[in-house]
């Protein structure tokens, strides 16, 4: 596998870096995420809607350590499978950016959490990753000094990576209604 530096990503980048030099504001977004869970009947199955053009809908389910079927990925899966996807994109992006070709790429995330925090078995343990580790498995023929500037650069460009790294402040608030 190659990764091709195209013109027309370069020129798409160039422009959009340009207008964000010129109006810093532009570059700011809000993500969304939404639940569209129709059924209720069973509390271990939900729908989340990511707003966007793609209209991507994702099916999640419990987790079988916490009394989850094993069909659907949990919550959890699909945060380690973000930073996957997020690392790999980044490493593809800045490859390109650099002229690099890559023969083979594939991106592992583990996570590590324990059952008994988020389940109340234990109000000691732990409720959430307590590690996530990425391993990349990279085959290039670019110079040394190149792979470690990408490997660099994909770590610090991550958004989902940088987002773990040093979390947001998560703020929420509920509407209650009654009957």
């Amino acid at each position: 596998m190659t990764t091709h530096d195209t013109p027309m990503l370069r020129e798409r980048q160039t422009a959009l870096k340009e207008g964000y030099r010129a109006d810093p504001t532009a570059a700011h977004q809000t993500s969304v995420a939404y639940s569209v869970t129709d059924q209720v009947d069973d509390p271990t199955r939900i729908r989340i809607a990511i707003d966007g053009p793609s209209g991507t809908v994702l099916d999640i389910g419990a987790h079988p350590a916490v009394g989850g079927e094993p069909d659907l990925p949990c919550s959890g899966d699909i945060l380690i499978a973000a930073l996957a996807g997020c690392f790999e994109l980044t490493i593809r992006l800045v490859a390109a950016a650099l002229g690099l070709s890559l023969h083979r790429l594939a991106i592992r995330v583990e996570g590590d959490w324990d059952a008994r925090g988020t389940l109340g078995v234990d109000r000691e343990a732990p409720i959430g990753y307590t590690a996530i580790r990425v391993i990349v498995d990279l085959e290039t023929d670019g110079p040394q000094d190149r792979v470690d500037r990408l490997l660099k650069s994909a770590e610090r460009y991550c958004v989902v990576g940088s987002t773990l790294k040093t979390p947001p402040v998560v703020e929420i608030s509920a509407t209650v209604n009654s009957d």
